[in-house]
């Protein structure tokens, strides 16, 4: 009897702890072709957790005389599944099949009585990253790296227009590479 409860208790962990380690595998059946096309999640802000945002500051040629040159061109809202910021926490990377989508807003900026603001207004793109620890799609120019990259633009959302991920996606995190390419000082989720 002690015997097969033993034998019981360490088959469950056994599941248990390859269903923590796998929690987000059923990504790469969702939004991932069997050649690494990329789609983008359409439920992300009602069912995902909300990382924090970006502010894409003006330049002079953008500025407007009702903010007195002040305030964002665009902002960048980024979003991931439940559960990813503490996996992040624990391991000090994502996990396998972790999304990351950011959203990218164009932004208005105006006075109001809390003083000058920028507020997004409609959707530009969005850009999205997959983990990918075992490198599943060697020869797909997507990914590489330990991840899969796409943009999608607003008008085309169902289909990427990122052709290669190293020469468009990877220069851009290069200085985040220490921290698992993502620029984990904008998302408190991640710091804490």
């Amino acid at each position: 009897m002690f015997r097969k409860l033993i034998i019981g208790l360490f088959i469950f962990s056994l599941s248990t702890m390859t269903m923590a380690a796998e929690p987000y595998s059923s990504s790469y059946k969702t939004f991932v072709d069997e050649i690494g096309n990329i789609s983008l999640p359409k439920n992300y802000r009602s069912e995902w957790v909300f990382l924090g945002t970006w502010s894409i500051a003006k330049t002079d040629v953008e500025t407007s005389s009702a903010a007195s040159g002040h305030g964002a061109a665009g902002l960048h809202n980024v979003y991931t599944q439940r559960g990813v910021p503490e996996y992040f926490q624990q391991h000090g990377g994502f996990p396998d099949g972790a999304i990351v989508v950011k959203e990218l807003l164009k932004a208005v900026t105006s006075s109001m009585t809390t003083g000058t603001v920028s507020r997004g207004t409609e959707v530009e793109g969005w850009f999205v990253m997959i983990k990918d620890k075992e490198g599943r799609f060697k020869s797909n120019p997507l990914w590489g790296d330990g991840w899969g990259w796409a943009l999608f633009n607003k008008d085309q959302p169902d289909m990427t227009v990122t052709k290669s991920y190293k020469s468009e996606c990877l220069g851009c995190h290069i200085p985040a590479r220490e921290d698992d390419w993502i620029y984990k000082s904008g998302y408190p989720l991640l710091r804490d």
